[in-house]
């Protein structure tokens, strides 16, 4: 194609046919609930997989394979942490939320499910949580844009600060375009991208490294020099250190990006089948992930002649590994899949921060009347402002994706997870418990470093203080102040009647 290199040019087709999708998606985008919810109208299918490929995003072929190929297997109780956490969400949230949100006002976003659920005739709730969403969606996505960066440079040996601009480029181009569909349907074909890339990436490294008794020989000897068990799970850290990793499966409660796939599924029952398929797919890539980091620590250590981008920058790893090992046009489809994984998270995260200033800031506060026309085109105007505070913040040469994801999936954890789960659960939840718990979650994790620092505290991941202080602040605030009105109360047992005759 035009003289490129092959994996050049298999990564471009794959580029420019997701941005084909956005334009297929925008010819049935006819209004703001087919923008931002696809119309409510998404199979057990696209609902499993696009509610995977946006939640691990360029942090799964990067950032784990990365902290395992650094760090050893200790770093997998992360990994175990989100499973369980994926479970219990599509468990406990998933169908709750789907029927919750339909009786709450037929909510479209979180914000307005939270300001249905609670009667907020002040709509503080609205504004705090789209403030919320601003500030950790700016971060998140930026950690989208640093991932699609490192692709680029790496591919194309251009420098960083032109990287940034083309991965970012192709995903709002086709997230303006097409809104939530748009964003779905690329989702279910990047997912099965990633899930290939991860199963047969570990596979041919396992083979060029001659099996597992020359593997397991490497690692030894590593470990030999390194003075550390690169196969221990406990060795090197603390009871608080394993919490720490898996602690970020309570992040999976409130990550806006991810409940909203309950929101828009067709029903209740699909969510089941979506549960069964989405976990299968989720345990697979993690496994692989591990593998890549794992495997790779063996493979640069029998070939120290190729790890010197990899000991640069160990979450070039996948990359490094997909150039050396695999025939240029397989080569370009398994870097696809690394664009994939963040196309897909940061096409999400850009819609739903933009659908909530939308919703929740311009329609519920400034412009009540306006159509359903102005407020698509706002949306999309909205990505492009979101992605604009992603990009600068991604500037820096030296930003590292699983830094950026860390702060910014605690910061939703803690801000919203306590308040999804008590709102599904507990009747006698008020406004005023949601409001103390979702400032609570939010400025702990933003503030966590400093407070660490200043009062000596041990060190730990925050989203533990950010989780459990807010829930207790709910908890604690709403018995002490008014319960919810009868109309809620009612609404809310009529929600849950339908969830349970559903499942039935």
């Amino acid at each position: 194609m035009f003289g490129l290199d092959p994996t050049v040019t298999t990564f471009l087709i794959y580029l420019l046919g997701m941005i084909l999708i956005g334009f297929i998606a925008y010819r049935v985008t006819n209004n703001l609930s087919d923008y931002i919810l696809g119309g409510r109208r998404l199979g057990s299918f696209v609902t499993a997989l696009s509610a995977g490929a946006s939640d691990m995003s360029g942090w799964l072929l990067m950032g784990l394979p990365g902290a395992i190929y650094a760090g050893g297997l200790i770093e997998a109780w992360l990994a175990i942490g989100l499973t369980l956490g994926a479970y219990l969400n599509w468990k406990l949230v998933a169908g709750r939320l789907r029927a919750h949100t339909e009786y709450f006002g037929d909510a479209l976003t979180l914000p307005e499910y939270f300001h249905n659920r609670f009667s907020d005739k002040t709509r503080i709730i609205k504004i705090l949580s789209a403030l919320i969403f601003l500030l950790f969606f700016a971060v998140y996505c930026a950690s989208g844009v640093v991932a699609g960066a490192r692709v680029f440079e790496n591919l194309f040996g251009v420098p960083y600060a032109d990287a940034i601009w083309y991965g970012a480029v192709a995903t709002i181009l086709y997230t303006f375009i097409g809104g939530f569909l748009a964003v779905s349907w690329t989702d279910t074909i990047q997912a099965t991208l990633m899930l290939f890339a991860l199963i047969l990436t570990p596979v041919f490294v396992l083979m060029n490294i001659g099996g597992f008794e020359v593997m397991e020989a490497a690692i030894t000897h590593a470990e030999t020099i390194a003075q550390r068990n690169y196969n221990d799970m406990f060795t090197g850290t603390t009871l608080l250190g394993v919490a720490s990793l898996m602690a970020w499966g309570l992040g999976y409660f409130g990550q806006p990006h991810i409940v909203v796939r309950f929101m828009a599924a067709e029903g209740v029952k699909s969510l089941e089948n979506a549960r069964r398929i989405s976990m299968t797919w989720m345990i697979i890539c993690l496994a692989g992930a591990i593998g890549i980091g794992y495997f790779g620590m063996a493979y640069f250590f029998v070939h120290p002649e190729q790890a010197s981008v990899v000991s640069h920058n160990n979450e070039q790893i996948f990359i490094e590994l997909a150039k050396l090992l695999f025939n240029p046009w397989i080569a370009g489809i398994l870097l696809s899949a690394i664009l994939a994984a963040v196309m897909s998270t940061l096409s999400a995260q850009l819609l739903i921060c933009s659908s909530a200033i939308t919703e929740d800031l311009y329609k519920g506060i400034l412009r009540p009347e306006a159509s359903d026309k102005e407020l698509v085109w706002l949306s999309r105007l909205m990505v492009l402002a979101v992605a604009a505070l992603a990009i600068y913040i991604a500037q820096d040469p030296n930003s590292q994706v699983f830094g950026l994801v860390k702060d910014a999936w605690a910061g939703f954890g803690s801000a919203f997870g306590p308040i999804v789960l008590l709102s599904l659960f507990w009747k006698r939840m008020n406004g005023l418990g949601a409001i103390v718990g979702m400032l609570t979650g939010a400025l702990i994790v933003y503030f966590w470093k400093d407070l660490t620092a200043l009062f000596e505290l041990p060190e730990m991941y925050s989203m533990i203080p950010g989780f459990l202080l807010a829930t207790l602040m709910i908890v604690v605030i709403s018995l002490i102040t008014p319960a919810p009105n009868a109309k809620i109360s009612e609404t809310f047992q009529k929600a849950n009647k339908a969830y349970f005759n559903e499942i039935q």
